[in-house]
């Protein structure tokens, strides 16, 4: 995430004083050029900075669904993904031969720095500062027709990209081989979980655990025995392990259980380790895994990772006198830019009056590398059959969407035309803004656009199992399948690492605003897709929410708003997980958040978890066919997320935490705490604007004669929900 550049705040500062729309947009247009073609300029004064207020990433794989090689993670030799699940070495056993004497690594394709040097009037024994990690995975280690099992995985840090060495099959788990092994060269840290007692390696016995540095001769061990834990039993058993480090004191722990089980209070294993002894000072985080003569399935199902974030050195990034010269220097040559572009629009508005910013905009846009495609209307128009109703998909407040089928090319696409008369090109270019840039496998991939004869449309790849509520809902005359079980949980965590990745994994924070069940598409393996960025916005590092500085302008639909939402008119994280826990209830009970009758669903599953019955919400159309633990957890984060106060909701970490089945469910009050507004004092950031604005939901609050007290909707308020969204900004 971008800390805000005072360049183009104050331009944009600058554009509310002008008279008249169009100034105002030509001004805006500026900003926009400057920001797309000259990135650096936003990102100089980020680079000083950490990447998060933590100081640290995190990654969270609540399944490897839809993941693709190559994108956040990379897979060498005989690893792969089957069935949403890393399989370090081969998964089918209709051929012995096919399991046997296999290795296999998967790695992030992006490394990390895990050491640093300090000034040279640091202590001997602080001379390096090393950061710390945390993670934690599920794995399931399964010995086909209770086979004897071999050999076994490891969480691994190493140096490169290389992949499992020739030879490195059996008792070398894919991190080494009988050449290589034990060389200081090799450059690896391990946390082996063996299966197999191999006296070269001076294995303790069959079902252990070892910390392995540069080869597979553990310097530490731990039988699981003791732990009544066996890592490959018969009838297959999923387990939890945690690792962490401590990169101050130099010391590592790991802990291990069954899935859903709270976390150990004491380690399988410990042990001293100082990482920048032996690993490269940029490292990658993965995994290993191999099977010898006699072999296992080695299955990762979920993996978080939280790394602290060391500065960058000097070659990397610039500091002090040096970064507030470049700033400086590129503030000129910013504001030169900027004057120029507008003093040059403004003349070229003189002499064609017609052009209105939307087309400017889309001529710069067609000069900047890594754009997605400019189509041409007529290639869309023959597509869709001329916007043919019968290829109609949806209609939202901004727009209509169409099934189109590009001649020539065999492929569908969704086109989204936008209707909003004079605002339709604000929408466009915020929605192109936003969703060019995004990258993440549970979001609709944005194709291309259009912006010709006065028409805008954004062309989306074609989701062909539609959405979600047409799933769970349907219609009359819909023949779709009923959504089971294992399909509806792996939606949810879909949806919440797309909301994860936007909230905290994106270099902006991006507030969809409008999480609903028909903006949740579904592909062709059903896997979910967040869509319809028309209400979202990117905000920088030091805001938390996005004002609509109008009480009439709160966006989204009944049932999804968080009940603060009416009162601030703000959209924050908290309002995203709000519709987030709406969604989760919704796919779950298989009924919307607000019925015909005006019941909140919120309040009903609430009211079961009361009593004791909570399981009694699931929806009956599954006839008893779902994991009562898994529905449990999901409806008690749907309450969670659904507090009816903001700071009480779990954030995306923690949701995907409870997702991947690493952490027990949240703990949730038996009664529904009552919605108080305001919840504490107004924040500092907040401008007279906003507080008159609070004023008068204040207000209107405690004159409205009809309250909804499940959700805190005032009846004056609920008006406003029918209006397409707040007015362009």
């Amino acid at each position: 995430m971008l800390r805000p550049n005072p360049l183009l705040m104050a331009v944009a500062t600058a554009c509310l004083p002008l008279r008249g729309r169009r100034s105002r947009r030509s001004l805006l247009a500026a900003v926009f050029f400057l920001y797309l073609v000259f990135p650096a300029l936003s990102q100089a004064s980020s680079d000083a900075v950490p990447a998060n207020s933590s100081n640290s990433r995190s990654f969270v794989f609540p399944s490897f669904d839809n993941v693709v090689n190559g994108s956040n993670l990379v897979f060498f030799k005989d690893a792969a993904i089957s069935p949403g699940a890393l399989q370090l070495t081969p998964d089918h056993y209709d051929n012995v031969d096919q399991l046997m004497n296999k290795s296999g690594n998967v790695f992030l394709t992006r490394s990390f720095k895990l050491w640093e040097d300090l000034p040279a009037t640091a202590t001997a024994n602080a001379s390096q500062r090393v950061a710390s990690f945390n993670t934690s995975f599920n794995i399931n280690v399964y010995r086909p027709n209770e086979d004897i099992p071999g050999d076994g995985l490891a969480f691994v840090i190493a140096r490169s990209l290389d992949g499992p060495p020739p030879g490195s099959e059996g008792a070398y788990l894919g991190l080494t081989n009988a050449t290589l092994n034990g060389l200081s060269t090799n450059q690896f840290v391990a946390l082996e979980l063996d299966t197999v007692m191999d006296s070269s390696v001076e294995d303790p016995d069959d079902n252990h655990v070892g910390l392995d540095i540069n080869g597979v001769v553990s310097n530490v061990t731990a039988s699981m025995t003791r732990f009544n834990i066996s890592i490959a039993p018969v009838d297959g058993v999923n387990y939890t392990v945690w690792i962490n480090y401590d990169g101050g004191a130099r010391f590592i722990r790991m802990y291990m259980t069954v899935v859903g089980n709270p976390k150990p209070a004491s380690p399988a294993l410990q042990a001293p380790l100082d990482l920048s002894e032996y690993l490269n000072q940029y490292s990658f985080f993965g995994f290993a895994g191999a099977t010898g003569e006699t072999y296992q399935l080695n299955c990762v199902l979920a993996w978080n990772l939280t790394v602290e974030i060391l500065p960058e050195d000097d070659n990397d990034a610039l500091s002090g006198w040096k970064l507030g010269a470049v700033i400086a220097a590129a503030a000129l040559v910013g504001l030169a830019l900027v004057v120029g572009v507008v003093v040059w629009m403004h003349m070229r508005r003189r002499r064609v009056r017609d052009v209105d910013s939307g087309a400017v905009m889309a001529g710069t846009l067609r000069s900047l590398p890594g754009t997605p495609r400019e189509f041409e209307f007529k290639e869309l128009r023959r597509a869709t059959r001329n916007f043919d109703e019968k290829m109609k998909l949806g209609q939202g407040g901004f727009g209509v969407v169409y099934r189109g089928i590009l001649p020539g090319e065999n492929r569908q696409l969704a086109v989204k035309k936008f209707s909003r008369g004079s605002s339709g090109t604000d929408d466009f270019l915020k929605e192109l803004t936003i969703i060019n840039r995004l990258r993440h496998k549970h979001l609709v991939p944005l194709v291309g656009w259009c912006h010709e004869k006065g028409i805008l449309l954004l062309v989306y790849e074609y989701m062909p199992n539609g959405s979600l509520d047409q799933h769970l809902y349907g219609g009359d005359n819909d023949h779709r399948p009923l959504l089971g079980w294992e399909r509806r949980y792996n939606i949810v965590a879909g949806v919440g690492s797309a909301l994860h990745y936007l909230h905290e994994e994106y270099d902006q924070l991006v507030i969809h605003r409008d999480l609903k069940s028909s903006n949740v598409m579904l592909d062709a393996g059903f896997g979910a897709r967040l869509g319809d960025f028309g209400l979202a916005r990117a905000l920088e590092i030091d805001k938390t929410s996005y004002a609509e500085l109008e009480l009439a302008g709160v966006p989204g639909t009944l049932g999804y708003i968080a009940p603060e939402c009416f009162h601030t008119g703000r959209a924050t994280r908290t309002s995203d997980v709000f519709g987030f826990g709406a969604v989760v209830l919704e796919v779950v009970c298989g009924r919307r958040p607000r019925g015909d009758n005006g019941q909140f669903l919120t309040d009903s599953v609430w009211k079961l978890h009361g009593d004791g019955h909570i399981l009694d919400a699931v929806d009956p159309r599954l006839d008893g066919e779902f994991d009562a633990q898994d529905a449990e957890r999901l409806l008690l984060l749907g309450l969670a997320c659904s507090h009816p106060i903001p700071s009480d909701r779990p954030k995306t970490e923690t949701i995907l935490q409870i997702l991947s089945r690493s952490v027990p469910p949240p703990t949730v009050p038996a009664a529904k705490p009552s919605f108080v507004w305001p919840s504490g004092p107004v924040d500092d950031e907040e401008d007279d604007r906003l507080r008159l604005i609070r004023r008068v939901a204040m207000s209107m609050s405690m004159t409205s004669s009809n309250y909804a007290s499940s959700a805190g909707y005032t009846t004056s308020q609920s008006q406003y929900l029918s209006r397409d969204g707040p007015p362009p900004v």
